[in-house]
């Protein structure tokens, strides 16, 4: 339920293991599919024991980690799977951008994903983190959640044809999973920018301006993850066209390319909405000139009529002694008369002119 500040992040070394999220209330907790074209078999309650008589290198092996909270677990399956421990303090440390970063025999994968909070205008972030080996995958969650429900079942049920491509496969899945996300809030911004846009519409409150300022702040804080994740979904098609990679085979990497394309459809897509978000902002204050113009207006007419009122009265207010009317018996009235008249006569011209 936070916005994560690159450059406020709490600065660590490369290598020191802290888990720097706000999860910490959640126990880590493992989960293991071991899975074929012929048959899955699936740990709920796994523990780093049984890491060498579970895990089967001749099938699929996707380990799923919720909770960061357990160093010296994370530790032990660093140390199991000879995870350098740049890897790990890159997986605890959630201030880091999104990034990928191949080494010899391992493809390491951070993502944000971003999803609508659900009392608030902000932005509920968590950090999710992959590890692509041979036959290996392991995803890092700061907590349960359902991001990965449907893919699950599809592991269980053989749907689709996940059960038939190595890991990499399901790496493209989860990685799709997480960008949905993202559509999901930014189709919650963009409701609640047509609720803007109604509202300004209706009046200039204060409150309407600070609104549209704390969606701008969130598109701006979406457009800052998606184009770190665009860069590196470009780099898995340059290793493509290099045909360097052992860990995705190629006929994968072109459902990698569609999740390049679909970053790049978000960041199209946050602009079209910045633009609205303007026109929003632009409303408001032209809906406010208006509005003082308006009262302007109103100000100016009452000014106009009373400019010969006080005229009148200032000249008959005069102490001179030889003025014929001060003497007359109906001057008084007479000169209430002509103001009363001189008012309609004003109102009339006004009218005619459309001044209000």
């Amino acid at each position: 339920m936070r916005k994560i500040k690159y450059k406020k992040g709490r600065k660590l070394q490369h290598i020191t293991l802290e888990y720097t999220g706000t999860h910490k209330e959640h126990a880590t907790e493992l989960q293991l599919f071991v899975y074929d074209d012929a048959d899955v078999i699936e740990y709920e309650k796994f523990t780093v024991a049984a890491l060498n008589s579970c895990f089967d290198y001749t099938k699929n092996n996707w380990l799923n980690v919720h909770g960061l909270n357990d160093i010296g677990l994370l530790k032990t399956l660093g140390t199991h799977f000879k995870l350098d421990d740049f890897l790990l303090a890159d997986i605890l440390n959630t201030t880091k951008r999104t990034k990928l970063e191949e080494q010899q025999d391992v493809l390491f994968f951070n993502i944000k994903s971003l999803l609508p909070s659900e009392y608030s205008d902000n932005i509920s972030v968590e950090q999710i983190s992959f590890i692509l080996k041979d036959g290996v995958l392991i995803s890092f969650q700061e907590k349960r959640s359902d991001f990965f429900t449907h893919i699950r079942e599809r592991l269980r049920t053989h749907a689709g044809i996940v059960r038939t491509k190595k890991v990499d496969y399901l790496l493209y899945l989860l990685l799709d999973a997480v960008i949905e996300n993202f559509y999901i809030t930014i189709e919650d911004e963009e409701d609640k920018i047509e609720e803007l846009i109604n509202l300004t519409k209706k009046g200039a409150d204060p409150v309407i301006l600070e609104k549209i300022e704390n969606h701008r702040d969130n598109f701006n804080f979406l457009k800052r993850s998606i184009i770190p994740l665009r860069d590196s979904l470009y780099y898995l098609k340059t290793i493509k066209d290099d045909d360097t990679s052992t860990l995705i085979q190629k006929d994968t990497f072109n459902f990698f390319v569609r999740l390049h394309q679909k970053s790049l459809e978000l960041l199209e897509q946050i602009e079209s909405d910045m633009s609205s978000l303007e026109s929003a902002s632009n409303f408001y204050f032209s809906e406010q000139s208006r509005k003082m113009n308006e009262i302007m207006k109103t100000l100016t007419i009452i000014s106009a009529i009373f400019i010969p009122l006080t005229f009148i009265v200032g000249v008959y207010g005069m102490n001179f002694e030889n003025m014929p009317e001060l003497r007359y018996k109906y001057g008084y009235h007479s000169v209430m008369v002509a103001m009363f008249f001189l008012v309609i006569a004003l109102i009339i011209y006004f009218k005619k002119r459309r001044w209000f």
